[in-house]
């Protein structure tokens, strides 16, 4: 499933030393969940499988071209409006968040404890979930 040709999009959890980089969403009409805490990721292009969508897009909002190899997880998940998206995470040394060259979608980034998204109010919440299912089945206490 890994080449799925339905899916649109895929979000990337990214642990900094411990720490989720996310992006505060823009705030403007129109957009979903405007000025809440996202992952990044984003939509599909072309032919790109869901991994090397994740990654083109934490390229592109975050400066970080993480390696492949740094994905440790990953799960398709239906999205609320019935498309298909992917889920990854990835781990990488604390010392990346000092690479990140914040681009032009959002307000702003952060480093955030993986349980204080969890609790967050701007947490988007189907991520929430996504992310407590990662935790639950690695069975990790980052953050």
């Amino acid at each position: 499933m890994e080449h799925d040709s339905d899916f649109t999009g895929a979000k990337l959890a990214l642990f900094l030393g411990g720490r989720l980089a996310v992006i505060r969403r823009d705030d403007r009409d129109g957009l979903v969940w405007p000025g809440y805490w996202d992952f990044p990721g984003g939509g599909r292009e072309g032919a790109e499988s869901p991994a090397d969508c994740a990654l083109r897009e934490t390229h592109e909002e975050l400066g970080l071209a993480v390696p492949p190899e740094a994905l440790v997880w990953r799960r398709a998940f239906l999205r609320p409006d019935g498309a298909v998206g992917w889920f990854f995470a990835a781990h990488l040394p604390g010392e990346w968040a000092d690479r990140v060259r914040f681009g032009d979608e959002g307000q702003e980034w952060g480093l955030i404890a993986a349980q204080d998204y969890l609790a967050h109010p701007l947490g988007i919440p189907y991520f929430k979930e996504r992310l407590r299912l990662y935790l639950m089945v690695t069975r990790s206490d980052v953050g």
